[in-house]
């Protein structure tokens, strides 16, 4: 039977549409979808409104005490302080003083600035940023668009972020197997985030991600040595989301990201026109896939909450490939982030591309906590055959 319907939490606004880089793993601008192509440069005031009172009808309707609105792009810096200010201060006035607001803003680090920092005081934006670790990682994928290096200019925002930590939400990196883990782990590390975001690249059963091997886990593998650099040096204070999610999840706790676990997905996106996007990462899926034909001027999020292409959000397990609803880490894994399930074969009813490589980390986190002691209730049915 479906679950019951979770509400969405968090409003993903697209508020630019273009990018200062040019990142070839990017799921917006370098992949099957192009859709961006027909979408405005930069989300305008009446969208933001409409959109901005579309949460409100949600959080009325659902009772919900506190909302995430997340800034995103393209690079959502390219909209402008100005511009940024007005679209902030309209989501503001809309949704009503009852319900507390927490932006936050996902960005290259590249455009950062003072000014911007004053913005983000004034309406207490928290503040990601996008490394994929020293310029020689960094540079392999996040070239600008000539083709030279963003690692210098990113650097230089995210140490001018470090004078304001309160703003500092922490780093996001895309994995590469042919950057060394604990030297990117490290050196990210050297920033002092409040937590690191590593991500999969995105791929399918139809176009799988890169491997050297296809016989191991190596993407399991390199999170596996990342875990371990994580937990050598005690003075490290910084979270690394996917791996305190797999503790959480074992630990029968729900995780903190959509990638991992069996909990209904609880955010959903506003494209700078004003559609309604489910999972926006559905891009890298093939042409349309993240299309609802809903938008916030005639849609309320509510109509997104029972859309048919969002069924997987109500069924859980039951959605899941046979495989995935028999294996012992499901609870766990999840199936694997949606995405990473599709074929034109079967739809998202398969495994991960990363099947192998998330049951190695999670039999490699568990079997880690057991030698410390730190047994987990879902420990022993996971390494069961």
């Amino acid at each position: 039977m479906p679950q019951l319907r979770a509400p969405f939490t968090s409003f993903i606004l697209k508020v630019a549409n273009r990018c200062n880089i040019d990142c070839d793993y990017c799921y917006v601008f370098n992949s099957k979808d192009q859709a961006w192509r027909n979408l405005p440069a930069r989300m305008n005031l009446d969208v933001a409104r409409a959109a901005a009172r579309r949460i409100a009808e949600h959080t009325a309707a659902h009772v919900l005490g506190t909302v995430h609105v997340i800034l995103h792009g393209g690079e959502p810096l390219l909209a402008g302080p100005r511009h940024m200010a007005d679209l902030l201060g309209v989501v503001r006035e809309e949704i009503p003083a009852g319900t507390k607001v927490r932006f936050e803003l996902q960005t290259n680090g590249t455009l950062l600035s003072e000014a911007w920092l004053d913005l983000f005081e004034r309406f207490g934006v928290t503040v990601g940023v996008s490394l994929d670790g020293p310029p020689t990682a960094n540079d392999r994928h996040r070239l600008t668009h000539s083709s030279r290096s963003s690692a210098a200019s990113a650097v230089r925002g995210i140490q001018l972020l470090r004078t304001r930590p309160h703003l500092f939400a922490g780093l996001l990196a895309v994995v590469d197997l042919a950057n060394d883990p604990v030297e990117v782990h490290d050196y990210l590390a050297s920033f002092e985030p409040p937590a690191i975001d590593f991500g999969l690249p995105h791929g399918t059963h139809d176009d799988p991600p890169h491997r050297d091997n296809p016989h191991l886990p190596e993407y399991g593998l390199w999170m596996s040595r990342v875990y371990d650099a994580w937990l050598a040096r005690p003075e490290y204070r910084h979270s690394v989301r996917m791996l305190e999610d797999i503790v959480a999840l074992g630990s029968g706790v729900r995780g903190s990201v959509e990638t991992l676990g069996l909990a209904p997905p609880t955010s959903v996106v506003v494209e700078s026109d004003g559609t309604i996007e489910g999972v926006d990462t559905l891009r890298s899926v093939e042409e349309g896939a993240s299309w609802l034909g809903l938008d916030v001027f005639g849609h309320s999020f509510d109509e997104a909450l029972g859309h048919p292409k969002l069924q997987h959000r109500l069924y859980g397990r039951q959605a899941l490939a046979e495989k995935c609803q028999r294996c012992p880490l499901v609870e766990v894994c999840g199936g694997g982030y949606l995405p990473h399930r599709f074929s034109t074969a079967r739809g998202y009813r398969n495994p991960s591309v990363y099947c192998a490589d998330l049951e190695h980390l999670i039999r490699y986190v568990q079997d880690s906590l057991r030698r410390h002691g730190w047994d987990q209730p879902a420990a022993s049915a996971a390494s069961s055959p």
